[in-house]
């Protein structure tokens, strides 16, 4: 496919909905995966987060602050640019194939992957390697896993595609019924920054409503439902960024702008948050929800960088990363194989870490490293020479 010239003037929303393939959403998407190995590395050393395998040990109080920081960045973010993503091909793809492919489409690019990690990868994964699974062998558990249904709750990190792919389905279902997400074009005047800032208060509101019902670190089927009003409105907002032209035509200026407004924002919030919120004294149980001015911050946190980080991506990947050489071409292809395969290679290089004396933040950037290198490697080699190769 040809690549789409960035020349600095707003295109139409008809010109970004050729067949040109946008490179710098491809790279943006191979970046977050990576950001998840690094997700996953610091959920096995830090005190925060949950994984299968963890090798944790006493910590000071700056390692906790850069873990917490990190994390919590990373977590208001990096998911929600992906549900972005997702929203905005599924817009594309709908147009395409009709409802019929459509669905089918979504089941075997997303439904697939995640039935076999399901019931493949992570079993396996939980059985031999992080030892999480009781005895009796491994054809024994497998089958309580299957019974007691546990297997519905297994989705490790493929909860994101299990997420996306209902998502796809109701949107799939309301264009059935004849509605069309109308084309609003956004050219950064002042209107257009206001926009985003009633963008940010509601997914705040929302966020904190929810989190009032369900605090953020409850699970359920593997899923946290208070991030999910995060997911559906940047879900949303590219499916309309598609019909409206949003993702190129959307100015430079204005995204660099409003980025460093929302991020210079969030950064004195989560000030604020650090020194009256709780963390200083070791008492954090509120910012996880309920009805108190710190979770409705650390809401109002999340939305700024959630909305500023996507807006600064935006500008410098379409300016500076809108293309693609070999190694960038190969990270991109494999970025999919690499989120379905990188649990058992990230926990067996923490296994074979485990005597290692470093420092836990060195050492996550360690299993970070390591981790990437294996899972391309095992997508590219293993999973995309195998019959697999259609799904990932």
């Amino acid at each position: 496919m040809a690549d789409i010239a960035m020349n600095g003037t707003a295109a139409s929303a008809a010109e970004i909905r050729n067949p040109s393939r946008l490179l710098f959403v491809d790279n943006i998407r191979w970046t977050m995966i990576v950001l998840v190995l690094s997700m996953h590395a610091c959920d096995t050393y830090s005190p925060f987060g949950s994984w299968y395998y963890v090798d944790r040990q006493t910590t000071g109080f700056g390692t906790k602050l850069f873990f917490g920081a990190y994390q919590s960045f990373l977590q208001a973010f990096f998911m929600a640019v992906l549900f972005f993503i997702g929203g905005y091909f599924a817009a594309a793809a709908y147009d395409r194939k009709g409802v019929s492919r459509f669905v089918r489409d979504r089941f075997v690019r997303l439904g697939l992957p995640t039935l076999l990690y399901m019931l493949a990868i992570g079993p396996l994964t939980q059985y031999f390697l992080s030892r999480t699974w009781g005895t009796g062998g491994f054809a024994h558990q497998w089958l309580l896993h299957l019974k007691d249904g546990e297997w519905l709750s297994e989705t490790g990190p493929m909860w994101f595609c299990a997420a996306l792919l209902m998502f796809s389905i109701v949107y799939g279902l309301i264009r059935l019924s004849g509605w069309k997400e109308p084309r609003v074009e956004l050219r950064g005047n002042r209107r257009d920054g206001a926009s985003v800032a009633i963008f940010i208060a509601v997914m705040a509101t929302v966020t904190f409503l929810a989190r009032i019902a369900v605090r953020e670190d409850v699970s359920v089927l593997n899923m946290h439902p208070g991030d999910f009003p995060q997911y559906l409105l940047m879900f949303t907002a590219g499916a309309f960024g598609y019909r409206g032209g949003w993702i190129i035509g959307l100015p430079e200026r204005f995204c660099i702008l409003s980025a460093s407004m929302a991020l210079t924002l969030a950064v004195l919030l989560f000030v604020m948050l650090i020194l009256l919120g709780g963390a200083l004294q070791g008492q954090t149980t509120q910012y996880m929800g309920g009805f108190n001015p710190v979770s409705a911050g650390k809401c109002l946190w999340e939305a700024l960088v959630c909305a500023g980080t996507g807006l600064l991506m935006l500008a410098v990947y379409r300016r500076h990363y809108d293309r693609q050489g070999a190694v960038a071409r190969w990270l991109s292809d494999n970025a999919f194989g690499v989120y379905l395969i990188h649990p058992p290679i990230l926990i067996g290089f923490a296994i074979l870490l485990q005597g290692v004396v470093l420092h836990p933040v060195a050492k996550a950037m360690v299993l970070t490293a390591l981790a990437a290198i294996g899972s391309f490697a095992a997508s590219a080699f293993v999973l995309r020479k195998s019959p697999l190769r259609r799904i990932v």
